[in-house]
């Protein structure tokens, strides 16, 4: 089967932003998040309280294959902030507070910003991307995110000349978030991409999923999407954003140095100490498929790689 770009069937349908909605609801009551049933459906085309199609006649990503379904997406996440187990955080998330909520951007830039939540929203209108989503774990999904281009955050507040990579940093809220409570982790969560990589069109923030608003357990309400990279890449609960000289140190390559690695680049020949990545299960289905190398995007962004060796820099 021959791939085609995803930009190509995608449509990046425009959605109102949760000002709007508040206003075509007549309250915060239209905002509330939750498990799979209780998410509201952000208006837009086709939109409907039940997970509808991402686009007219297809449920389906690039290469042909069937997107994950709505309770799938919603219903099994790690999340270790909340637990390590997959099926828990969808009940444990059901109280978390996802407004208000800032995010801060900031460090080696001209123009440092705190954005609410709902501003930055309103300003980057949430386009619709089908991504597949591949898990260190060697599970994966293909999943209808909404949500804008990293870059276009980036270019407003200009990064300066100094500035090679992102730190990513999610929020600490122990008292709601039980798996922060052990002392086994060094919370919060932290995560880093390389400033190019960053630039790239496809890595995107996050803000919804299945023309839904995004979840909590889902990583609401502002999460990373790096779709050639392994899951725990996309980081969820953005709370701050610093651009930096020097790369960060990210959570998994403090808790196990020795399995993660900066890049975390899907790579089907390079094997986890413990695992091998040549194969993964798509969830939903029982056969395992062929790992795709960068997961099906090299085209796309092999070239931000060239001349690295990437089993050295995994």
């Amino acid at each position: 089967m021959s791939t085609i770009h995803w930009s190509e069937i995608t449509p990046e349908h425009i959605y109102r932003n949760r000002r709007a909605l508040m206003r075509g609801a007549g309250g915060l009551g239209a905002l509330a998040t939750g498990a799979c049933g209780g998410s509201t459906a952000i208006p837009g085309p086709a939109a409907t309280p039940e997970a509808a199609p991402v686009r007219a006649g297809s449920d389906t990503d690039e290469l042909g294959d069937r997107l994950t379904t709505y309770e799938s997406v919603t219903n099994y996440n790690n999340y270790y902030e909340f637990s390590s187990d997959k099926e828990a955080p969808a009940r444990l998330a059901k109280g978390f507070k996802t407004e208000p909520w800032t995010v801060t951007v900031g460090g080696l830039v001209r123009n440092p910003r705190t954005y609410a939540i709902e501003d930055l929203v309103g300003k980057f209108s949430p386009e619709e991307r089908i991504y597949r989503l591949r898990c260190v774990e060697g599970w994966s999904m293909a999943i209808p995110w909404l949500g804008f281009p990293l870059h276009k955050l980036l270019k407003e507040v200009e990064p300066t000349a100094q500035a090679k990579y992102l730190r990513f940093e999610s929020v600490f809220r122990p008292d709601e978030m039980p798996g922060q409570k052990g002392g086994f982790f060094n919370w919060p969560y932290i995560e880093g991409l390389r400033l190019d990589e960053a630039m790239h069109d496809l890595a995107i923030l996050v803000t919804g999923l299945y023309r839904k608003i995004l979840p909590a357990q889902n990583g609401a309400p502002l999460r990373l999407a790096v779709p050639w990279k392994y899951g725990f890449k996309s980081t969820k609960g953005i709370v701050k954003i610093d651009l930096v000289d020097k790369q960060p140190t990210t959570f998994w390559m403090a808790a196990a140095p020795n399995e993660y690695g900066f890049y975390a680049n899907v790579n089907p020949e390079v094997p986890h100490p413990r695992w091998s990545q040549a194969t993964e299960r798509r969830i939903g289905e029982l056969r395992r498929r062929k790992t795709l190398p960068f997961n099906g995007y090299g085209q796309e962004v092999a070239h931000l790689y060239a001349g690295m060796d990437l089993r050295k820099n995994f």
